[in-house]
This record gives C-alpha cells, structure tokens and sequence, in this order.
C-alpha cells in the first residue's frame, strides 16, 4: 500500500482539507504552457479537470507533470494534488469529484480491489485491474514501467564485502555468515505478509529477531548508508538510492508486487474527453524508475519544489512549451 508520508511545505498555495473523501478545495494550476509534443491542436480546448494525487514526492511530480500535460492541451486544471494516503485521491476519482492520477497498478489490485495475491507479469497486472476497476467505473490507462516497488539496499562498501546481487544471494549469506545480514525496515513491512515475513518465506530465509531494526523511512536510507545495517528497506524509484550510492538487490524471484504507475481516470471523464488518453500516452512511455530517481532526488535531495521539476522536465523533454 502506497501511503508514505513525506512532510512537505504546501504546494502552490494549495488548499486541502481531509473530508469525506479528502478534497475540499484546489487552486487552479497557472503554467504559461503551449502544446510541444503533447497538446497538437489543443484537443482538450474547454474542459475542466481536476488532477490528484497521494502527499509523498513521486506522487506530487506526477500530479503535476498530468496537469502540465492538460494544460498544454486546452483544458482549464484545477490542482487537488497531496492528499493524505491512498484512500482519498482514490475516492476522488472513483465518485468523480476528481478527473485522473496517476495510481500505482500494485496498490489497485492489493489495496482497493481486494486481492491478495499480487501478478508477477507487470502488462498481465495492468490488465487484471483495468478489467475489474472497469465495473468501479474507473479508467486505467497504459502503464508506465516506472515501477515504484521495494527492493533491500545496501551501501558501496558493503556491496564489495558481501558482493551480493540478488534476494537470492542475500538467502544465501544469511545461512553462510547469519550475523552479516542485518536490515532495517519500516514497522509495516517487517509485518506485512507482502513486506519482509513473505520475502523471508520466498527466500528461505529466517533472520533472527536480532537482526531486524524498525524505523521510519527517511532514517532507514541514512542509516543503510551509514553501513549501520547491512541492507535497508526501500522504493525502487526514491532518489536516495542514488544519492546515497545504494546498491538495490534484484528481487530474482519475483516476490514483490508490481507497482507501476499508470493513468487511472474517472470513466465518465474519459468518455466524454477520450483525447485525455493521447495526451498521456507519450509522457507515460517516457516514465521509467531512472527519471523518478532523478526527479524525486530534485525534491528530497535538492530541496526543490515539485511543481517546478515537474515543469521543468516537461519543457527538457519537449512535451510541453513555454
């Protein structure tokens, strides 16, 4: 379930309030933008929508980058960007008083669809959920390979000690040499049976009670850095990893579920604006984990503001004009 907290200052002056669903209020995104490769004869001309997202930084870039996206292409956005957990930007958009996110295809079928065994085929899991959200009255439109899953990290030193690759290799330290492998996790991963008990089960691994620290996210990154932990749980898509030369361990079983981003649209808004789903498309394609890594370092490790990075890539990448 993707529902990390980031604290981060108010975007834009945005105004949001957790009620109901958790929209109360938005302020109209202002980007003095033309069409570039996206927006050609400005194909959203005369529609209002409204762009959401969850609080934490990938999710605000890629609030922002959609709403650039419309802008471009004729349509007056209202931005309700930032809100707290998955639940609400979900609802937003399911009842309509949102238009379109970008939502992780991971958290559909986990969290709001209800299923408990996730798809290792990334395209067969996009599929799965475009077809049952469908009955929700929901649009999912193609995904991207940004894939923001989890992965364990570890520092460059330890990456030479240890010279692990692979979960698999990792299993196998665990038995050869028990007290290299110490991680640091999140307190719902270490419990959750898509987090560190399922992984341990897919591996073979039984690491000791010992072994195992709980902490918050951000201190997690710092201290897998440190080499305090040998390795430290993380998203493949923060920016840390490359910031801090983090190593990720290929998850070569395929334990972890999918979570790429893809377009989820409210259905009655896609039917009435289809020209919505060309005007993603190229952007979408464009989005893979190495672009999230450098666009959310930006923010978490350059302190910029994510609407503007979230522009600026757009205007680099010549999907939009300015």
């Amino acid at each position: 379930m993707r529902t990390r907290t980031k604290a981060l200052a108010a975007v834009g002056g945005l105004l949001l309030a957790a009620a109901g669903c958790g929209l109360t209020s938005g302020s109209p995104m202002v980007d003095d933008v033309k069409p570039g490769i996206v927006g050609q004869g400005r194909p959203l001309e005369g529609a209002d929508l409204t762009v959401t997202s969850k609080e934490f930084t990938e999710q605000l870039i890629l609030g922002a980058i959609m709403g650039i996206a419309f802008q471009a292409a004729g349509a007056d956005v209202l931005d309700r960007t930032g809100i707290q957990g998955s639940i609400g930007a979900r609802e937003a958009v399911k009842g309509g008083d949102a238009d379109a996110m970008y939502e992780y295809t991971g958290t559909a079928w986990i969290t709001y669809l209800g299923n408990s065994d996730p798809i290792p085929d990334p395209q067969q899991q996009w599929e799965a959920v475009r077809k049952a959200d469908a009955e929700n009255g929901v649009s999912w439109l193609p995904p991207a390979s940004l894939n923001n899953t989890y992965a364990l990290a570890m520092n460059e030193s330890n990456a030479k000690k240890y010279g692990t690759k692979t979960l698999s290799d990792v299993a196998a330290l665990s038995k050869s040499d028990p007290k290299a492998v110490t991680v640091c996790v999140e307190g719902e991963f270490a419990n959750r049976a898509d987090g560190l008990p399922g992984m341990q089960k897919k591996y073979g691994m039984k690491l000791p009670a010992g072994n195992i620290t709980q902490m918050d996210t951000g201190i997690i990154y710092t201290q897998a850095a440190k080499g305090s932990c040998t390795y430290g749980e993380v998203f493949t898509t923060d920016g840390r990893i490359k910031a801090m030369n983090l190593t990720p361990m290929a998850d070569d079983k395929r334990f972890f579920p999918n979570y790429n981003a893809a377009p989820e649209i409210n259905g009655k808004t896609l039917k009435k604006y289809p020209e919505i789903a060309e005007v993603l498309a190229p952007i979408t394609k464009k989005l893979n984990n190495k672009v999230a890594q450098d666009l959310n370092a930006k923010v978490d490790v350059d302190g910029q503001d994510p609407h503007g990075v979230a522009l600026d890539w757009m205007v680099e990448e010549g999907f939009v004009k300015e």
